[in-house]
């Protein structure tokens, strides 16, 4: 079976909805709901141990991208977070840690890309971890956590939402 992440909140390759925009409250001009959305993952290989989820813009102006999710630790038997999960007051799973996005803070910041700028792609990684947890905290960077990632993941899948405005 081959590793596979699904969303019941968009589609693969689809524009994301209002809802999982960054909200006005962040201040770089977007109205949105900043809700994280569904992710749902199947066919996880043997010796899973924990489950990471990133969201990162890749056309980001900022030379680097911009890593918009970062959640590592997830126990192993979880195999979905709900929309809103990432979210301020969303429910994560036991023993899962959000660390520090580029917003500079843990948790969910939804798409916002500058004004007339092409589409953007955010693409949203499962990656299945042969540790049960990685060595971080809430203010781990997305940079140190990918790092670990790159030595620790067994397989990863990935969906692709859009967002221009």
């Amino acid at each position: 079976m081959t590793f596979k992440v699904t969303s019941n909140s968009f589609k693969d390759g689809d524009y994301l909805p209002k809802d999982h925009i960054l909200s006005a409250d962040f201040g770089f001009g977007c109205a949105g709901g900043n809700v994280s959305p569904h992710l749902t993952w199947t066919g996880a290989p043997a010796g899973t141990k924990s489950f990471a989820v990133t969201c990162y813009d890749p056309d980001a102006p900022t030379g680097s991208g911009f890593w918009h999710w970062v959640v590592c630790n997830i126990p192993a038997g979880v195999t979905e977070l709900a929309a809103g999960a990432g979210s301020a007051g969303g429910k994560m799973p036991a023993g899962a840690l959000q660390s520090r996005t580029d917003f500079g803070a843990p948790g969910y910041g939804g798409p916002c890309p500058p004004e007339a700028d092409h589409p953007h792609r955010y693409l949203f990684t499962v990656f299945a971890v042969g540790k049960d947890k990685l060595d971080a905290n809430a203010d781990t960077s997305a940079a140190v956590i990918g790092f670990q990632l790159h030595f620790n993941t067994l397989a990863k899948a990935s969906i692709m939402g859009l967002f221009k405005r």
